[in-house]
Formats: C-alpha cells, sequence, structure tokens
C-alpha cells in the first residue's frame, strides 16, 4: 500500500454526520458543502465529481446511479478516478460509517489502484460494479 493516505470527497446525500464520523476515525475527508455555496444544492454530480477527482480526491456517496448515467461517468474516465457508494440507501448514519470503516482497507486499495471504477460498499465488503 502507498504511504499516502488517500483522501475523499463526500456528496452531500450523506449528511453531516458521516463525514464527521469518518473524519474521526482517521479518515481524511473534504465535504461538498465546504466546498460550493448553498449546500451544493444546485451542483449537478459532474460538476462536484469532477471538482474532486481534479484535486485527487474518490468521491463517496450513496447514490450508485451515478456510474450509470454518462455525464457523471466522464470526469471518472477522465480523471481515471474511483467512486465509493453504499449499496443500501436507508442505512442509520452509525451503519453507513461502520460499512465505509470495516472496508477501509479494501477502499484504500481500490484507490491505489485507480479506474476508472466503481465499487458498491457492503457490508463487510466492496465490489466493483463499474465497467
Amino acid at each position: 500500500m502507498s504511504l499516502e493516505q488517500p483522501e475523499f470527497f463526500v456528496d452531500r446525500g450523506l449528511g453531516r454526520r458521516v463525514p464527521e464520523g469518518l473524519t474521526a476515525l482517521g479518515w481524511r475527508i473534504h465535504r461538498i458543502a465546504d466546498h460550493f455555496p448553498n449546500d451544493a444544492q444546485d451542483v449537478v454530480d459532474e460538476i462536484w465529481l469532477a471538482y474532486g477527482l481534479e484535486r485527487g480526491w474518490s468521491p463517496l456517496c450513496k447514490d450508485g446511479r451515478i456510474k450509470g448515467r454518462h455525464a457523471e461517468r466522464a470526469p471518472l474516465e477522465t480523471h481515471r478516478g474511483v467512486l465509493f457508494y453504499l449499496d443500501n440507501q436507508r442505512l442509520l448514519v452509525t451503519e453507513m460509517i461502520n460499512r465505509l470503516h470495516r472496508s477501509q482497507r479494501q477502499i484504500y486499495r481500490a484507490v491505489e489502484r485507480g479506474g476508472p471504477r466503481a465499487y458498491a460498499v457492503g457490508h463487510n465488503d466492496i465490489r466493483a460494479t463499474w465497467p
């Protein structure tokens, strides 16, 4: 594994507490709301994805449909980025944090391998879902 710890760009759909919880566990997290006005409500997916990927930050979200739309895949292809999303959108905040953290080693390895690629984060592992 590389010596540099990866950084992640967290979509507003994960709320405030998920990035706070991951940061408390030692993750390097950037919140979309800290980089765009109005809690990034008017920012389309391809814009925030490109913004984070240009800075080397891997996107974390809970909407896996992003990988299925060409406009949202384009930044991943351009920047050879790696996107992670939760495989269940109805989880409690604590379970979202736990799932991501349980898979931290696998997530870090996937970032190191590079993309373009999308991974679903499940209960105890991650699985590639695109391309």
